[in-house]
């Protein structure tokens, strides 16, 4: 994940970084399979941001929350933890929200 937030990090906070990050995530799942699930909860929570958004304005504030919540969300997530800290992650991803 940090060659994804190193990236991420560099981005502007507009939706096209989303649906590329989402890319990134789908191209890291397949291949390393061992990363697939916590792959696939991420684009789906950045997924659903980009379906709320797409075709509709999106306000500076929430582009700017959304953007530092996904940062902060994958910079804490460690790819070589042991398994009860990866389920840890799995499940912080899963209950996440990138808007209010």
């Amino acid at each position: 994940m940090n060659d994804l937030h190193a990236r991420l990090s560099e981005q502007h906070h507009g939706l096209r970084t989303f649906r590329t990050f989402q890319q990134k995530l789908e191209t890291l799942g397949r291949d390393d399979p061992e990363q697939r699930g916590l792959c696939r909860l991420l684009s789906g929570l950045v997924g659903s941001y980009v379906e709320a958004y797409d075709e509709a304005p999106l306000p500076v504030e929430v582009a700017d929350g959304a953007y530092q919540r996904l940062l902060t969300l994958v910079a804490s997530i460690d790819l070589n933890a042991d398994a009860e800290r990866r389920l840890a992650d799995i499940n912080r991803v899963a209950e996440s929200e990138l808007w209010r």
